[in-house]
Parts: structure tokens; C-alpha cells; sequence
């Protein structure tokens, strides 16, 4: 795989170890390899500074959370749970508001108790949150008006204004990131623990859509979970477990920087843990066996994604498990397959059929927006609905067809109605982008969207079991 837009590339990774910073065994391998995708800030007086204090600051997440998340996506890898794993593409500073955040989390509860139902299984609730604030690009530049200045790379490298001040990589946007986060998380430990995710609740949000004409065809799937939540209160379950729910966060691991200085020893076991996420991911951009991404991944006790997209070959995906599942754990080692509508049925059997002869036991989730990009007439960044729909459906006919089991749904969206892909039940046209587009990088799918998304993709598992 090749990233020729990086101007680390073919240099060694910049940030040098920083005094106070935990101490492991080849934990900082990576330094000496190529990087992609980096901000230029090594040489700033405030670099060495800010990534001391993040490696003093407390975790984000527990290892011991880390652990139970291993063990639950273990169960998605066997067959015995489905994995949900949505949010923004890149989350802002601004944004971090408690109306947004709840909106966010809210619609994916709604989400996995429809999923919940389709699939007759364990759902893990996963947000892209907390911590989603850096993003590959395709150029280090952008021109705008004949002005050139360095493309935005996310709120926690540098700003999205249009001006040269924004624009400068800044390495104390970490700190503001890192207390972003922490306060995100403790909202959602609030919404999770408190009440927010019962079951009850949550279904009778469920029920407001579908009493929207547009998505009458749904209304059979809510009954049927209504009837079923009514046959569990007749028989005296305890709706009081039901009122808090499991909730992980997780990221693209992609500012090395941040993610080496998160990284703390646990004090139980003694192995590493990158503490700024319970899941973490590596880019299609970043997944060169031979550069710092996949070898600094491969060293903390995390579960790990990484993102194929359709030139992945089988033996990319087997080198891959080598080098981040080793000693083959289950839940360890997750493939994200974004290979577009168009390549999905033709390119993801062979690397299943391959992977699966291997023996490892990886979890298979869909990404079915990354691939589906296009740009609208009017000249927005968008996907249609209806290929990112496509998109699942080939991911489930090429798993229900080899026997092997399709694990989990990793989407862009947001709980807020905005207007940023086409289509839908209700749809969205080109013309609504003028006034509801809000996103600083990828289109995501709305609120209405993504709980059609989650009915569809219901009826796919039910008819799969």
C-alpha cells in the first residue's frame, strides 16, 4: 500500500520519547520506521511539553474496561454477538455539547435494541467518540482563491478556519483534545448508568419513527419488539438491569504522538494500554506492514481494526494477522471491509474464503460508507443511501454464503437531523445540502437515516438466522 501525499513518508517517525512516558519493551519500535499521515510539530517549543503532560494525565479508559471489551467481541467473532460501531467522522471541539452528544448516543441505543431484536444477539455499543479527532487526507494542502495553506487534519491538529493561524499545526490542540474527550466520556458513563438507555425508553423513541408515514414499513418490526417487550414484563423480567447498558469508545489511531503518550503500563498485568480508547483502529491509509502505525498497534493489549478496502489482497490480510494477532485471541483482531457497493460482492469471498482457511479467528464488520463517496452536482461531498444499503446487503450475502458469520456495522452518523447523504425514506435531496450540511469532513447519515439503516439491517440478521 502506498500514501506517496505524506511528507513523512519515507522518514522517520518524528516524535522522540519523552521523559516520564511508559516504559515497555519494543513499545517504541515505531520511531525508527515510516509514518504516515503525521502533523509537522515536532520542532514547536510547546511539543515536548504538551506530550509530558499527557503522559501524566489519568487514563480515559481502564484496562479492565479494555479487557471486557476483548471478551465481548470475542463473542462477536463465534457468531454470538453483533457489534455496533457508529459517529462522526471527525468530532469537533465546538460540537462536544451535552445536546449533541446525547443525540448521538440516543440514537445509537435506538439502533442496537432494533438490532438487538433482528438478530436475536448480544448488540456491543460502540461510539466513534471521544476521541475521533484527527483525519487522514488525501493532500497536505488546500487551495482555496489561488491561497494554499495545510489541509485540516482535525480539531486536535489544527483549526478549520480558512487562515493561516488556524491552519498551523498546533500541539497543544492534544490537551485540548485529551480534557475534550474525558469530559465526553463522562457524559456518556452518565446517559449509559443513569437511566437515559432503558430498554423502555429507548423503544418508545423507536416508536416516534416509525409513526412517520415514510417509515410505515417498519411498523411490523416495532410491534413485534413492542409484543416482545410486553411478553417480558408479563413474566416478571427485571426491567431494572435493562435501565444501564455497556457503551465502549473507540478511534482511528492515528496521531501517534497522542496515542504513545496515552499509553500506560497496567499495574495487574504489567503489558501496555493505550488509554485513550477501549478500540482502536488503523486506517486504510496506515496499514503498511512495514510503518509505524501497525507496529506501534501491535504492541498495546487493545482490541485493534484495521480497514480493508478493495485491493486488499489475502495475503495483505494474513500478513496483517501475523503481526497484530500473533497468538490468534479472539476479539483481538477486527477487519473493517469498506470496499464500496460496486467491489463488495466481488472482492470481499476470496479474502474471507482465505482468512477463514488461515484458522484466525477475526471479526468481520462492514464499513459501508467509506467506499460509496461521491461528489453531488452542486458540488458537495456526499453518499446516496441507497449504495451504502447495497453495500450491507453484499456484505451479508457473501457471509451467508460461505458459512461465516458477519459480525458488526461501523457507519458515519450523527443524532442530529442534518442534511449530508442523498435518499432515504424520507429522503434528502441535493438542494437541503445548502442549509442542513454540517459536516468539516464526510457525509454522515442523519437520525432518520441511521435508525432505516438499523431496521434494514434487522431484517438481513433475522433472515439470517
Amino acid at each position: 500500500m502506498t500514501d506517496l501525499t505524506s511528507p513523512a513518508k519515507h522518514a522517520p517517525a518524528a516524535g522522540p520519547s519523552v521523559p516520564g512516558a511508559a516504559v515497555y519493551p519494543g513499545l517504541d519500535d515505531w520511531r525508527q520506521l515510516p509514518i504516515a499521515q503525521q502533523p509537522t510539530w515536532a520542532d514547536s517549543p510547546s511539543f515536548a511539553p504538551v506530550v509530558k503532560e499527557l503522559s501524566t494525565l489519568p487514563p480515559l479508559v481502564f484496562a479492565g474496561e479494555v479487557d471486557v471489551l476483548r471478551s465481548r467481541l470475542a463473542q462477536a467473532a463465534q457468531g454470538k454477538a453483533f457489534l455496533l460501531q457508529g459517529g462522526d467522522c471527525a468530532e469537533t471541539f465546538e460540537a462536544a455539547t451535552a445536546d449533541k452528544i446525547s443525540a448521538r448516543v440516543k440514537t445509537i441505543l435506538q439502533m442496537a435494541v432494533v438490532l438487538t431484536y433482528g438478530a436475536q444477539l448480544p448488540v456491543i455499543k460502540m461510539g466513534r467518540m471521544a476521541g475521533q479527532f484527527a483525519k487522514p487526507r488525501s493532500s497536505n494542502d488546500e487551495t482555496r482563491d489561488g491561497v494554499t495553506l495545510p489541509a485540516y487534519r482535525g480539531d486536535i491538529v489544527n483549526g478549520y478556519d480558512f487562515t493561516p493561524e488556524s491552519r498551523q499545526h498546533d500541539p497543544a490542540r492534544m490537551l485540548k483534545a485529551y480534557h475534550t474527550s474525558a469530559s465526553t466520556l463522562n457524559l456518556i458513563r452518565a446517559f449509559t448508568q443513569g437511566g437515559f438507555a432503558d430498554l423502555r425508553s429507548v423503544h418508545e423513541w423507536n416508536r416516534g419513527f416509525t409513526s412517520n408515514p415514510a417509515h410505515s414499513r417498519y411498523e411490523k418490526l416495532a410491534k413485534d419488539i413492542d409484543n416482545a417487550i410486553k411478553f417480558m414484563a408479563s413474566c416478571g423480567a427485571d426491567f431494572e438491569a435493562l435501565k444501564t447498558v455497556e457503551f465502549f469508545a473507540s478511534h482511528e489511531a492515528l496521531l501517534l504522538d497522542y496515542e504513545r503518550a496515552m499509553t500506560r503500563i497496567d499495574s495487574r498485568t504489567g503489558l501496555p494500554y493505550d488509554t485513550s480508547a477501549h478500540f482502536l483502529w488503523i486506517g486504510e491509509r496506515t496499514r503498511d506492514l512495514e510503518q509505524a502505525h501497525v507496529e506501534f498497534l501491535s504492541r498495546v493489549r487493545n482490541p485493534i481494526g484495521v480497514k480493508l478496502g478493495p485491493n486488499t489482497s489475502p495475503d495483505d490480510a494474513l500478513r496483517l494477522i501475523e503481526k497484530l494477532d500473533p497468538n490468534r485471541e479472539p476479539g483481538r483482531l477486527t477487519f473493517i471491509t469498506r470496499m464500496g457497493a460496486n467491489n463488495i460482492r466481488e472482492k470481499l469471498p476470496n479474502l474471507v474464503e482465505k482468512v477463514t482457511a488461515s484458522g484466525a479467528q477475526v471479526l468481520w464488520v462492514t464499513d459501508p460508507m467509506h467506499g460509496n463517496t461521491v461528489t453531488s452536482p452542486n458540488g458537495y461531498k456526499t453518499r446516496n443511501f441507497d449504495d451504502v444499503i447495497d453495500e450491507v446487503r453484499g456484505f451479508f450475502e457473501v457471509h451467508q454464503a460461505l458459512g461465516t458469520f458477519p459480525g458488526g456495522l461501523h457507519v458515519e452518523m450523527t443524532g442530529d437531523d442534518v442534511a449530508e447523504c442523498l435518499g432515504g425514506a424520507d429522503p434528502i435531496d441535493q438542494e437541503a445540502f445548502l442549509t442542513g450540511y454540517e459536516s468539516v469532513c464526510d457525509p454522515r447519515l442523519n437520525h432518520k437515516q441511521s435508525l432505516e439503516m438499523a431496521f434494514l439491517v434487522a431484517g438481513a440478521l433475522s433472515q439470517s438466522k
